[in-house]
């Protein structure tokens, strides 16, 4: 595949699968120790939730830090904080002193570094590979991923089975060690920034506000955290199921779940040809549909004959369902937010497979293992269903260009100003005539979002009551520096929405943008002139 040709993507693609391989083992011996050392269903499914919060919780910070710091960097911090962590693991289980909720701790810790490590990782692959390779790219690494969940249970199942749990907790240990050496070898060419790195409050706030005036990313997040929600059923209550419902042991357990790993790697295989046939609201709701056919057969059937080829149907939509979701939100977002979008699309994924995990737990415990089940299905018909609403859709994938523009440069300006300075207030003015008013308005609208998701505050448009042809389009920024970061995040894509704006400005002369400072004049003020001529203001 044409990622492959990009030696750097290939290195990374194959420590990670050593990466990959780990984890998924440990969550094996993890799952599987909890239930000898524990005979409570909620505290095996709090295995998974213990797993997922950290990135439900941090993975905003995280995708902050991604795009503000060195990415490669970041992911060698996660890495070696998953490495250091998991020692202290194998030393507590090699001593006898786990208990149910020092593992839960562990398992925690090990979710705060992939929360760390997971949005400067996914938003690499950008660094590797050119934009056009990008969706393949994403497919790859879920493939990738998959194939590890294909054979990860099953080698996990029979390191279990013959070293128990402390001997997948010390090969997790080494997993990491692969991927730290190709990352310290790793030095990908990245245009420095020509701006100062923002403050994490204030990136965060960006980000946020980004994922807050796209709708289309909006529907993905929640989409993703119904999706999440309800399928981890699945993985959550598959020990139980292995254990109560087919009286197995760890080795059943692990070729489950490499069943639901090789309908995943089946899945990717086929993926590409699925996204030009079907539309990705078709795809997702063929998703929801299998999910749910996977957790019913799984909650009725007494047989692993019946149980693990269900459970190939859960695999397969499990990689579909998330590389659409991932696919549509890197081809939605710009460089210079897309750790942090990433970081809020995986932080919807998790707050569902999170609380999921624990809500499916408590009906397990309550209710029975097979009943929880049903209910996840449910859950996962309605999910589906609420595709049928135009508003909660799916948007079509298109391949937009988010490269940032770089046409702005900073005026030249007869007043001082520090990037502190502020605020800044920006009026631009329009002549239009009366029968383009209509269509100016429309495409005002799209471009009120822009500017607002690009940092805009207070934006503004009014027409002159003397002169009906002018319009004054009016925004703030808090700083001259905000201003500055404002123009800057302007892509190819958006300059689309400025251009028809342009068109049907029917002035002689481009559109007149005046930049202002405000500044309040206080009641115990003195205007008084100065030895230059120039106006002081005194109190």
């Amino acid at each position: 595949m044409a990622p492959f040709r990009h030696d750097v993507f290939r290195s990374v693609w194959i420590a990670n699968i050593a990466s990959n391989f780990g984890t998924i083992i440990q969550g094996v011996g993890a799952a599987w120790m909890m239930t000898l050392i524990s005979d409570s269903a909620d505290l095996v499914a709090l295995v998974q939730a213990a797993a997922a919060a950290p990135i439900m919780l941090f993975s905003t910070l995280s995708g902050a830090i991604a795009d503000n710091f060195n990415r490669r960097r970041v992911m060698l911090v996660g890495q070696g904080f998953m490495l250091a962590v998991s020692v202290m693991l194998v030393v507590t289980a090699w001593f006898g002193g786990l208990t149910p909720w020092l593992l839960l701790a562990f398992t925690f810790l090990l979710g705060c570094g992939t929360a760390l490590n997971n949005p400067s990782w996914q938003a690499s692959v950008g660094d590797m590979v050119p934009r056009a390779d990008l969706p393949a790219a994403v497919l790859l690494n879920g493939l990738g991923f998959n194939i590890t969940r294909s054979l990860g249970p099953a080698i996990g199942g029979v390191i279990v089975a013959f070293a128990g749990g402390v001997g997948a907790f010390v090969f997790n240990a080494f997993s990491y060690l692969p991927i730290m050496t190709v990352l310290m070898r790793w030095r990908p060419s990245i245009p420095e920034s020509p701006l100062p790195r923002e403050p994490l409050i204030i990136a965060i706030g960006a980000g946020l506000r980004y994922v807050a005036m796209s709708p289309n990313i909006g529907k993905v997040l929640l989409r993703a955290a119904i999706s999440g929600g309800g399928s981890v059923a699945i993985l959550a209550l598959l020990p139980l199921v292995a254990r109560d419902i087919l009286q197995g042991g760890p080795l059943l357990y692990g070729v489950m779940l490499g069943f639901f790993g090789a309908g995943a790697v089946f899945a990717a295989l086929f993926s590409s040809g699925i996204r030009e046939k079907l539309s990705a609201e078709w795809s997702i709701r063929l998703c929801f549909i299998g999910f749910a056919i996977c957790t019913t057969i799984i909650a009725l059937s007494t047989t692993a004959w019946i149980t693990c080829p269900a459970l190939m149907i859960g695999g397969a939509c499990w990689v579909l369902s998330t590389s659409f979701f991932n696919v549509t939100v890197q081809l939605s977002t710009p460089r210079w937010v897309l750790g942090r979008t990433l970081s809020l699309y995986q932080t919807a994924m998790f707050s569902g497979v999170a609380l999921g995990s624990w809500i499916w737990g408590l009906f397990a415990e309550q209710h029975g293992t097979s009943d929880a089940l049903l209910i996840a299905s449910c859950w996962l018909v309605a999910g589906g269903a609420l595709g049928f609403f135009p508003r909660l859709a799916l948007p079509q994938q298109k391949e937009l260009n988010l490269d940032p523009l770089n046409r702005w440069k900073e005026p030249h300006l007869a007043l001082d100003v520090t990037p502190r300075s502020g605020p800044i207030v920006i009026n631009i003015e329009y002549i239009i005539r009366e029968e383009d008013t209509a269509e100016f308005l429309n495409v005002m609208l799209e471009r009120r979002r822009i500017r607002r998701r690009d940092g805009a505050r207070h934006w503004s448009l009014a027409r002159d009551l003397e002169d009906p042809t002018l319009w004054y389009e009016s925004y703030r920024t808090p700083t001259w520096m905000d201003y500055i970061r404002h123009n800057h995040r302007m892509t190819h894509a958006d300059a689309v929405v400025g251009e028809h704006i342009r068109r049907l400005h029917a002035g002689t002369e481009p559109p007149r943008i005046h930049r202002t400072i405000e500044r309040p004049v206080k009641w115990n003020e003195v205007v008084a002139p100065s030895s230059k001529g120039m106006v002081d203001l005194h109190h």
